[in-house]
Formats: C-alpha cells, structure tokens, sequence
C-alpha cells in the first residue's frame, strides 16, 4: 500500500538561523507559508529526523535537559548525521514563542506541498480502495494536527483541504500531529468542489458528516467503496457546494446534551468505523 509522495530534497542546507518573529506577527506566523519554520516537541522532532533529515537546518536541544525521551532524539539524530546545538532553555522558548517545546526544536525547511497532480498520482498507485478525509473550512492548527494524526492511525492515504480560510501545516499543526505531518500527505486544493468532483469521476463515492442527514454512519455499508470523508468545520458545518458534491450525507449519534463532536474526535469515529467494516469484510489471510 503506498502512502507516502516521495519529497523533492534539496542539495543545499543553509546555516543561517531565521529571524526570530516578533510577539506581533505570531498570529501571522500561524497563518501564512515560508521558506523555513520551527519545529518543536519531542515527537515532531522524532518524525522529521525519520522521515526528512534532510530538510533540517540547525537542531537545538536544551541545555542540561538528559531525560531518555530527549536522549532517543539525540541518538536519532548522530544516526543521521544532523548536527546537534546546545542551547538554554529560554533560547528555545524565545525561537518556539511557546513553552511546550519540550526541550527540542529545529529549524526547518519543509518539503514543497502538494497538489491536485500529486493527490491523482497517488490515486493510481494505490493497491487497496482510497480512503480519503477532506476537511471543509477547518481553520484551528490545533483541530488540523489532530485530524492528520487520527488520519494516519486509520490507514488514510491522504488529506485535503482548500488553500483559503483553512489552516495550514504550521509548527503547532505538526507538533499536535506528533509525526503524521512528515508521514500523511497533506493536499491543498484550490477549489474543493472541483476536486471532489473530478475524485466522483474516478469512482470514488463521497461521504460528507453532517447532522441534518437522515441516516447514521453505522446504517451506511462504507466497506466496499473507495471513499473520501468530508467533515465540516465546528459550528458551521459543510459549506452548501461541499454538501451538494456529497453522494451521501451520514451523522453520528448524539445521545446526551451536547450537539456535535470536536472534528477530530469526529474524524476518528468515522474512519475507524470504516475500518471496522472493510476488515470484518475482508477475506481471510
């Protein structure tokens, strides 16, 4: 099965540290792409040293911090030959602008992101059914790390999201998906509609979550089908024209007071209900 796009490396590293963003654009930070980014938390640093060495530019580790999780990054990284600097433990908070870095951050430059080209290329060296999760609107970096991590875990080849009023792959995104950032494609599109439209050309049946739907997932056979599941944003739900490419609308049982579930727990639910079905389906070993 394959899950990975093969990243384009760059032969050049550079040596030079970014300059550190003030407290007035962190917010900008956040939302907008550049060449190179912080990473931090013991297991984003953990997936990018296994996935992409190749891409860090300079490694920092707290100073006196020898803890065995700090200490598995440090061997990870002579594996690789990634040079390890030591630094105080504010130098780290001052370059992360959080204090839940862990001890560990890197400076990083990100493999180039994904597009619709790659997400049909992927399609076609698949040897199982697709099985996709789209997210319409979801802009919290937070909500995003969770969906990609919960993603990975249920087998999901890739994930996708529209470039505008949604939210990016972030240094908080990828430390909340704990390595599924650096292992799980990430497909921006331009136009969701259009893109879930040409995945209904390619025989892929579209599943949106939606609590107006008249039917429960557990009601839907999903084992046979290639499969992208949409799932909306808090609150507001599937924009209208993501809900009109829908084959099938599906909603979660909702038994106590509360009206919707947070998107990642979800996205969770759903996909490993999937799962369940295409496994208890499938034929023996």
């Amino acid at each position: 099965m394959s899950r990975m796009f093969t990243a384009r490396r760059k032969t050049h590293v550079e040596d030079e540290l970014t300059e550190a963003v003030s407290p007035k654009q962190d917010q900008k930070q956040e939302t907008s792409a550049r060449a190179d980014l912080w990473l931090f938390g013991l297991h984003a640093i953990e997936s990018v040293l296994k996935n992409d060495p190749e891409n860090i530019i300079r490694l920092l580790c707290a100073e006196g911090r020898r803890d065995q999780r700090l200490q598995h990054v440090e061997a990870l990284a002579q594996e690789v030959g990634v040079k390890i600097n030591r630094v105080e433990m504010r130098e780290l908070d001052k370059l992360t602008r959080v204090d839940r870095h862990q001890g560990v951050a890197a400076q990083y430059r990100p493999p180039r992101s994904y597009d619709e080209n790659d997400l049909y290329a992927l399609l076609d060296r698949l040897d199982e059914p697709a099985l996709l999760l789209v997210l319409d609107g979801v802009t919290d970096p937070h909500n995003l790390g969770a969906c990609l991590r919960v993603a990975d875990g249920a087998g999901v080849h890739a994930v996708i999201a529209p470039k505008d009023r949604a939210a990016s792959l972030t240094p908080t995104a990828r430390k909340v998906a704990s390595g599924a950032a650096e292992s799980l494609p990430f497909v921006q599109v331009t136009n969701l509609a259009r893109t879930l439209d040409t995945l209904k050309q390619r025989d892929i049946w579209i599943v949106g979550l939606a609590g107006e739907a008249d039917h429960m997932l557990y009601a839907s056979d999903v084992s046979k089908h290639a499969l992208a599941v949409v799932m909306g944003a808090e609150g507001s739900g599937l924009r209208r024209l993501t809900r009109e490419s829908c084959d099938e609308l599906v909603k979660l049982p909702m038994l106590g007071t509360v009206e919707s579930l947070n998107v990642s727990v979800a996205a969770g639910v759903t996909l490993y209900e999937i799962r369940r079905q295409r496994m208890s389906k499938a034929p023996p070993a």
